[in-house]
């Protein structure tokens, strides 16, 4: 049996950086308002009807593809994890083989909906098919175009002014190397609170989640409409159900708690300590749970990459993006044992061990 690695891995980000201060101007925020709670300076936005999470992965793939020393012809399998699709269906996988140009040898392409954890998970999926030998060269992205759906008013603001645009990539090989490669994964998921952080409508559920849960919320579904006629109500738009929705302190709680204990599974898996880490990159979703989370495992500045200040939160583009920032500025060295981790709506968390 084989382990697997990263051996190639780039990234992508739009030129359109916007700060805060540009968000002030549309909804009642501020610079210190955004930094004190989550620690963002700015995000990067993609070209509307230009850019698109597939067309973003696939220019991150690009280059991992290059740096992994194979063409795109090489790919046996491709891995697309976002929350913001370029459709409802088909999903990105697809999209970005064709944006690749790479149709002719009708690979698979797999879709994961797993949100900031989507990385993670699909890296462990990676992780088990060139174990077993099934494929070689697999093309693991990570993408997200928030811009496109996010609600533009105060009445929004706690969840605008976290997210951005962005998308990384990684291709994921053998290697008969002991000393190399991705040493365990760890996944999780607990759906009892799955409505405290989601992008409910539209959707097909037809008020049937929250029924059976006795929450207290009206859809505005009539029970006399037709079938095929609730995807999106009149009540939906005017209230702009359609945007998504967290609550926030029950999100950060949850996070700090999880983070740490996916890392210990991880560690405790591979037989090592926390003083073993050379390079921590957590998914980035606010930097002060970052940095908890630092605190909690007695890490140095130095061992966690955190650049959230630039980006905001990108969820499944996030770790990706990150870990090949702190490759690039040779934070992450051959023989480092690099772990990342991730926290996302579901909700859905997990870890990963590699030794570079």
């Amino acid at each position: 049996m084989f382990r697997s690695k990263i051996g190639g891995i780039g990234h992508y980000v739009p030129e359109w950086a916007v700060t805060n201060d540009d968000l002030s101007k549309v909804m009642d925020t501020s610079d210190e308002w955004i930094q004190e709670r989550t620690g963002i300076q700015e995000r990067r936005y993609a070209k509307k009807h230009t850019e698109t999470s597939a067309t973003m992965g696939a220019k991150a793939a690009e280059i991992a593809i290059e740096r992994a020393g194979i063409t795109k012809e090489d790919v046996d399998f491709i891995i697309f994890a976002t929350l913001s699709p370029d459709y409802y269906f088909p999903g990105c996988g697809v999209l970005v083989q064709r944006e690749l140009g790479i149709t002719k040898t009708e690979i698979g392409a797999l879709d994961i909906r797993n949100q900031c954890s989507g990385f993670i998970y699909g890296l462990s999926i990676a992780d088990q098919f060139v174990k077993t030998g099934m494929y070689k060269n697999i093309l693991l992205i990570g993408a997200e175009m928030h811009s496109m759906g996010l609600d533009f008013s105060t009445t929004g603001r706690n969840v605008t002014v976290i997210f951005g645009d962005g998308a990384g990539a990684v291709v994921i090989q053998p290697t008969e190397d002991e000393n190399q490669g991705i040493l365990t994964t760890k996944l999780h998921s607990d759906g009892t609170y799955a409505e405290k952080l989601a992008m409910i409508n539209p959707g097909a559920h037809g008020g049937y989640h929250f029924d059976k849960m006795g929450l207290d919320m009206d859809f505005g579904y009539d029970e006399s409409i037709k079938y095929g006629e609730i995807f999106l109500t009149q009540k939906m738009l005017d209230e702009g159900q359609y945007y998504p929705n967290m609550e926030g302190k029950f999100v950060f709680k949850l996070a700090v708690q999880k983070f740490p204990e996916v890392i210990g599974e991880a560690l405790e898996t591979a037989g090592l300590k926390t003083s073993d880490i050379d390079m921590m990159v957590p998914h980035q979703a606010n930097l002060r749970i970052s940095q908890f989370v630092q605190k909690r495992l007695g890490l140095r500045d130095d061992q966690v990459w955190n650049n959230i200040q630039k980006y905001g939160n990108t969820t499944a583009a996030s770790v990706p993006i990150a870990l090949c920032e702190a490759w690039e500025s040779g934070a992450v060295k051959d023989g480092d044992l690099v772990c990342l981790a991730a926290f996302g709506s579901g909700f859905t968390w997990g870890s990963a061990l590699i030794r570079w």
